[in-house]
């Protein structure tokens, strides 16, 4: 005999009806079945509840389970009518999940179905803007990829995308906007340097797309002291005094371990619309990490606990002034002990001093 299982799911935020799918099992000979995808996404914001109703209209499932990313949040035995769980959104689940119903048969099949979930910040970005203080040379023909200080000395590394060797990392003689002879070091055409940061007098570089993180001593730029492999691709790097922080090129944020560039924790990066992708070069300050987002005039200043964005910078005005023929906006450094920031971007003939003001 044929039978059907079948699932409808019903979301309410706050008591409003978000999203009303029926979940039509198809016609199956025995205990198993596949569920048809009808039901859009579901995005909340953190501190919000979403009510998940489920309701059972073939009763003899002997088991139901409710996951999120494959953890167990709730399970029913031989559920009838409706059940329901309120879900809330968290600080710690901020980001992009799937939330699975699993009907489990007597004979132990299984039948899923999938939902995206989507939990976004509940912080309304401040807005701010930069402003001018001073500026002095930058060499034009550095296409700026990172920029820090370390010990009141200025660092860049740059890229390549000629593909001709020309990725640079070293120091900044200040007057010139060069790097300095004897205090750099160049890769070859097969890699193309991205992010850099320095912990320890250990300056670590970032490579585009060929997984490898480059270490070298900041007191001599002679050789590699150390490289570390990693998934994926690299784009900025900062350091928050014990962990690596690095981008990829979308919302997510990794930190990883010094020592051997391991994994120890991930954070995605919401404001209270939705995720910021493109982070690119990083820069940490007094407690918050600042972030440019590639092909965009403005920083975003993130949250490093939770990921959320808690101010939105904007560089428009500054950019159309210093930029001339260069490229994009890219490369944020602030020195600890002047308590100044500056800000350039690829193929720029100025670095720039900067002040941010927030606008009312």
């Amino acid at each position: 005999m044929k039978k059907s299982i079948i699932i409808g799911l019903i979301v309410l935020v706050g008591g409003a009806l978000l999203l009303l799918p029926f979940l039509k099992g198809e016609d199956f000979e025995g205990p198993y079945a596949k569920f048809n995808f009808i039901q859009d996404d579901l995005a909340m914001h953190v501190g919000e509840t979403v009510e998940l109703k489920i309701d059972i209209l073939f009763e003899e499932i002997t088991k139901l389970e409710l996951l999120l990313d494959d953890r167990p949040l709730k399970s029913w035995k031989s559920p009838k009518g409706q059940v329901t769980f309120p879900l809330k959104g968290i600080d710690k689940l901020m980001g992009t999940h799937i939330i699975t119903v699993r009907a489990i048969s007597e004979g132990g099949d299984t039948t899923d179905d999938f939902r995206g979930l989507r939990i976004l910040s509940d912080i309304t970005p401040e807005i701010a803007k930069a402003e001018i203080v001073a500026s002095f040379d930058h060499d034009p023909t550095s296409y700026t990829q990172g920029l820090e200080f370390y010990k009141g000395k200025l660092y860049e590394g740059t890229g390549d995308p000629g593909r001709q060797g020309k990725t640079m990392l070293g120091e900044i003689d200040r007057s010139t906007g060069k790097h300095i002879e004897g205090r750099r070091v160049s890769l070859d055409a097969n890699y193309f340097g991205e992010g850099i940061t320095i912990l320890d007098d250990k300056v670590y570089q970032l490579t585009w797309q060929n997984g490898k993180c480059f270490v070298y001593d900041v007191n001599n730029f002679m050789g590699r002291i150390e490289e570390f492999s990693y998934v994926g691709e690299g784009w900025g790097l900062c350091n928050d005094g014990k962990s690596i922080i690095m981008s990829d090129g979308s919302e997510r944020l990794t930190f990883r371990n010094p020592k051997d560039f391991s994994v120890e924790r991930v954070i995605e990066v919401y404001n209270n619309l939705g995720p910021i992708a493109q982070l690119n070069e990083l820069e940490y300050i007094n407690g918050l990490i600042y972030a440019n987002i590639y092909t965009q005039n403005f920083i975003v200043v993130i949250d490093p606990k939770t990921g959320k964005v808690v101010q939105q910078i904007s560089v428009n005005q500054l950019a159309n002034q210093s930029r001339g023929k260069g490229d994009v906006l890219n490369g944020i450094a602030y020195n600890p002990e002047t308590s100044k920031m500056i800000v350039t971007g690829k193929y720029w003939t100025k670095y720039l001093e900067v002040k941010v003001i927030p606008v009312k």
